[in-house]
């Protein structure tokens, strides 16, 4: 929803300074999150070791001309150069962060859908998700991203309910007394869910009691409140609570229970749950074992219930519930090991659900059972207390051995039974240097860490490596890649797109895209709107473009405001009925000019027209205007280049004197940026250069993606023999062959075999022997020192990837997006 900037300021209280009329969309509190500048509203909050205000000049040069400030903070910058300029407001308010909460509940009060509030020490994160996965098919759900939980991520929550919601789905986290109240305020639930009172975050409380009393505050005023019935703890809050809201207290042991859980078996991979609800009788399958997903499960079942979902379409969705945060993931570990990561968070509650997943595993496997523990962080326990209760679950559970790793764990080693084998260290890398971990064998391993201690790192190193193909994507040398394209432009203000169509040419559109968006590019193009609706799913909130937008993708692009490219009267005709359909005013647009292409595109001779079409109209509005280089990476095409900017300054600026609006324009590609650094107008187009490719001489700027593989198998292969299909691998010599697990299913393309290139085993040149296959390609290592298990660099820093594409006569970009998205991707930050 849009808001008028004097509407805003009304309803926080707020006295404006500056008399610039607009409308705001987007709420912004961290300044790297700036995505829609021109509709951007930036709350300057204070943090103990932070001021947002100090953000406030940078925010400006990109864009942003609304703020939200203190009294305080207001003071200095009317000293500031720019000073207070009628294109400029500012919203004067005693605190900022309440500014933010009273807009939020402003926001709230417009909407009569139902809006599941969840609170609780564990769970709520899985349980908003899930409940998402159970309730989406057949709803518009607008839910908490992430882990926005807090006093600053709830209103932002909760700013992202719109006219096309059907339910809402808000997480509330609190620290501290006092907090819960501003929550309730905002998310205002009608379905009130408490998933579990344990030890996190218990600093601030006087005991349990007192934390479970403050969470149910979320609940005053809600239609039902969804609890376990079973825990007394929570129970007795509930009843000295007064709430009015029916309940909907789930139990397992109580028949008379609303919800009754008549029986819950575990099998080896899945839980089977009977439940009992209003004489009906019903069962499902969650593909999970472990206690805290069975509860979770079952706070779900009891909203869905609720919310009146037919028990089969629950019993469906259940049995196909995906893991959320990778918690309690199962891997192979080296000498016979299994292991179990749970690194997500440290805490009793979740130690003593981790030990009994442990426990069960163990007795399957007939393994010793081992405990990697960090030091447990935020608990409000004294050292002593907290770890006798850690030693007497680790010695109920019948833990063999014991790693703990940290200063307070290490300091009460004497606590725990002498009768298991015990280590202690005071950090993960002095775990890391010792030999303990290589010299466990045959163990179930629980690795429990607060996430301060890196326990990824200790899970890598007990990781059993298994033979996969992997394409790495280095992050870092993205960003450098962008910051080199950067560097060339003329002017500070010109703004960057940058190009994640085709998975981010093969690299992966969702991590590519976050990373961008962290490093505050402007736009992001991809080439049809599926590609930007996941990106949105996915939580990217920066401008999108379409490049090939289709007739039938009009609604996904308005929901998920992607903003498409415009290049002939058909086109836009079919979105400006589409836009009023939907009741859709000044819908952004990218009108592409041809000025030599031919490809797509209005002729400059349109002009004229397309003014009329645009000004007789109000669903669409003209956002920026572009054309496309035909050979700007080539100097024999410089003239022609020269025709195509002329034609295009020609009809941009036919264009922009009939609208008062800034339309933005751009022509420059990743080779035009560096070749016509004169004609990066207002924006530029970076391709493949951002993956590290020059286009203008195919060489590497910083390489990104590194396709590698492991040797399966070493054969020796006598002189008359053949290898591969149809007996293409002839050989000249006895020969040591290694079979690969790539192959032209993976994007190896099979004109690379029977000897035309090469990859690298350990440094040494290994050509392709023989036809590559669909999934597996074989390769002569006869002079190579290696031995099964080793890696194979397809290409990467040492090899790359234009020595492949030289080798098939072809360019970068088709190589890199015939990787196939079967091949795992894995990115990584230097």
């Amino acid at each position: 929803m849009s808001y008028a900037i004097e509407s805003i300021a009304k309803s926080i209280g707020a006295r404006r300074v500056g008399e610039y009329e607009t409308t705001i969309d987007w709420l912004l509190t961290d300044s790297r999150s700036l995505s829609f500048p021109e509709e951007t509203l930036f709350f300057a909050l204070a943090t103990k070791r932070n001021s947002g205000a100090r953000y406030i000049p940078d925010l400006y040069d990109r864009g942003v001309r609304n703020f939200v400030v203190s009294e305080e903070d207001f003071k200095e910058i009317e000293s500031v150069e720019w000073g207070v300029e009628s294109s400029l407001n500012f919203l004067v308010v005693p605190n900022p962060l309440k500014a933010l909460q009273k807009l939020a509940e402003v926001h709230r009060e417009k909407f009569k859908m139902p809006v599941i509030g969840i609170t609780g020490s564990n769970g709520k994160t899985i349980v908003k998700e899930w409940l998402h996965q159970l309730l989406s098919p057949d709803r518009c759900i607008v839910r908490s991203p992430r882990s926005y939980n807090s006093q600053i991520g709830v209103p932002l929550s909760v700013w992202q309910l719109n006219e096309e919601a059907e339910l809402g789905i808000f997480e509330a986290g609190i620290s501290e007394m006092g907090e819960m109240g501003a929550l309730k305020r905002m998310i205002k639930p009608t379905i009130g869910i408490l998933t579990n009172i344990g030890g996190a975050h218990q600093e601030n409380f006087f005991s349990l009691q007192e934390k479970c009393m403050e969470k149910l505050t979320l609940f005053k005023d809600c239609d039902v409140v969804i609890y376990n019935g079973d825990n007394e703890l929570i129970s007795n809050c509930v009843a000295k609570s007064m709430l009015t809201a029916r309940e909907i207290a789930w139990s397992r042991t109580d028949i008379e229970r609303p919800l009754h859980i008549s029986r819950v078996t575990k099998k080896e991979d899945h839980t089977v749950i009977s439940y009992r609800y209003l004489d009906m009788d019903n069962t499902f399958c969650i593909p999970f074992i472990d206690d805290a997903s069975i509860e979770n499960a079952l706070n779900c079942l009891a909203a869905c219930l609720y919310l009146m979902t037919p028990a089969d379409q629950i019993t469906e969705r259940m049995a196909r519930l995906e893991p959320i945060a990778m918690r309690l993931e199962v891997k192979e570990g080296k000498n016979n090991c299994v292991l179990i990561n749970d690194s997500y968070n440290s805490d009793l509650a979740s130690l003593d659900i981790a030990l009994d997943f442990l426990v069960r595993r163990s007795e399957k496997k007939g393994l010793n059972r081992t405990l990697i523990l960090s030091d447990i962080l935020e608990t409000g326990q004294s050292t002593a207390t907290l770890y006798r209760r850690v030693a007497q679950l680790v010695q109920s559970r019948g833990i063999n051995k014991l790693i703990g790793v940290g200063p307070e764990i290490s300091s009460c080693a004497a606590r725990f039974d002498a009768g298991i084998e015990r280590y202690f260290f005071p950090n993960t890398e002095a775990l890391l240097a010792s030999d303990v971990l290589k010299s466990l064998h045959s163990e179930v391993i629980l690795i429990k860490g607060s996430r301060i201690f890196n326990f990824d790192k200790v899970s890598e190193a007990l990781e059993l490596k298994v033979h996969e193909t992997i394409l790495e994507v280095n992050l870092h040398a993205m960003v450098e890649n962008l910051n080199h394209y950067r560097s060339m432009l003329r002017h500070p203000e010109t703004k960057m797109i940058c190009m994640v169509k085709a998975s981010a040419y093969g690299a992966g559109s969702y991590e590519i895209a976050k990373t961008l968006q962290e490093h505050h590019v402007d736009y992001l193009a991809v080439a049809v709107a599926d590609e930007g609706s996941e990106l949105r799913k996915a939580g990217i909130t920066s401008s999108i473009m379409i490049m090939d937008p289709e007739l039938t993708a009009f609604k996904t692009m308005f929901d998920y405001k992607l903003e498409p490219e415009v290049y002939n009267f058909h086109l836009l005709d079919a979105l400006i009925k589409a836009a009023k359909k939907e009741g859709i005013t000044n819908f952004p647009i990218h009108i592409k000019l041809d000025t030599g292409m031919h490809r797509l595109g209005f002729a400059v001779e349109d002009i004229p027209l397309l003014i009329h079409c645009l000004k007789n109209q109000s669903a669409v509005i003209p956002r920026s205007v572009f054309s496309h280089f035909v050979g700007s990476d080539s100097p024999q095409f410089d003239a022609f280049t020269r025709r195509q900017i002329e034609l295009f300054e020609k009809g941009s600026q036919e264009l922009q004197a009939a609208f008062p609006h800034k339309i933005l324009r751009h022509i420059c590609n990743t080779a035009g940026i560096e070749r016509f650094p004169g004609a990066q107008f207002d924006m530029v187009r970076l391709g493949i250069g951002l993956y590290g490719v020059s286009p203008i001489d195919n060489s590497i700027i910083h390489n990104v993606s590194t396709l590698k593989t492991t040797i399966l198998q070493i054969r020796d292969v006598s002189e008359e023999d053949t290898v591969g299909y149809s007996r293409m691998g002839h050989l000249t010599r006895p020969s040591r062959i290694a079979a690969i697990p790539i192959g032209y299913a993976d994007g190896l393309n099979r004109h690379l075999g029977r000897g035309n290139a090469y990859c690298l085993v350990n440094g040494k040149k290994a050509a392709y022997v023989g036809n590559i296959c669909m999934d597996v390609c074989m390769i002569d290592v006869t002079d190579i020192d290696c031995r099964e298990g080793d890696q194979v660099i397809i290409f990467g820093d040492d090899l790359p990837i234009t020595v492949l594409s030289d080798k098939l006569d072809t360019i970068p970009y088709e190589v890199l997006t015939s990787i196939s998205t079967r091949v795992k991707r894995v990115y990584y930050q230097e």
